[in-house]
């Protein structure tokens, strides 16, 4: 018989750490972190070099995800997008230059400091179809089918509640939407002290 343990992790200390890491992205991104960040990253991860040409070095010098959700398909114009832990706004940046004026995209993040990157950036491009609110992925501030396509790039394994997060993303997509998801998986259960150990959620 399986038996399903339970581990206690206490979640407003994991946020806390997590949004003073990306605090730390936004403020210093030439520092070293034990994962790769910036503009080369990006370009290593093959993002059409016209797109990311266009997006200011305020956002791509902070650029934090895993891989390029772009790579599962190309946006369509006029669509609805919304980026789950925008960070310092580059996927929006991009995802912005896809769908085109006539389209939206709305970056989320629960960083402060990210957040006004991403505002400054959107601003430098003069990008009026994108804009960045600050929330969580558990409870997001949006209505029902709000959104076409969601697209989040190393995130959801940073949330400790997944089933609370899918739960949100599917409720804000409109019948027939998609999910383009960059993140980390493990292959092999972690052990109990790993998932009590924050500086593993964290990098």
């Amino acid at each position: 018989m399986a038996v399903e343990i339970e581990i206690e992790i206490d979640v407003d200390v994991l946020k806390r750490e997590i949004k003073r890491t990306y605090a730390s992205i936004s403020e210093d991104p030439s520092k070293d972190f034990v994962f790769p960040t910036g503009r080369a990253w990006a370009e290593d991860l093959a993002y059409q070099p016209e797109e990311l040409a266009n997006v200011p070095e305020t956002a791509a010098e902070s650029f934090a995800g895993v891989a390029n959700p772009f790579s599962l398909g190309r946006l369509e114009r006029r669509e609805r997008v919304l980026d789950l832990g925008s960070g310092a706004g580059m996927d929006s940046l991009v995802a912005a230059q896809m769908v085109g004026d006539e389209g939206r995209v709305v970056g989320i993040d629960m960083t402060p400091e990210m957040l006004a990157k991403a505002r400054a950036a959107a601003a430098e491009m003069g990008a009026g179809n994108v804009e960045f609110v600050e929330g969580e992925g558990e409870r997001l501030p949006f209505a029902d089918g709000s959104f076409d396509v969601v697209i989040s790039n190393g995130v959801i394994d940073l949330i400790a509640d997944k089933d609370a997060v899918f739960a949100e993303l599917f409720r804000v997509l409109a019948p027939g939407g998609r999910m383009q998801i960059a993140d980390v998986t493990i292959q092999n259960p972690v052990s109990a002290e790993g998932r009590r150990n924050i500086d593993l959620w964290t990098g």
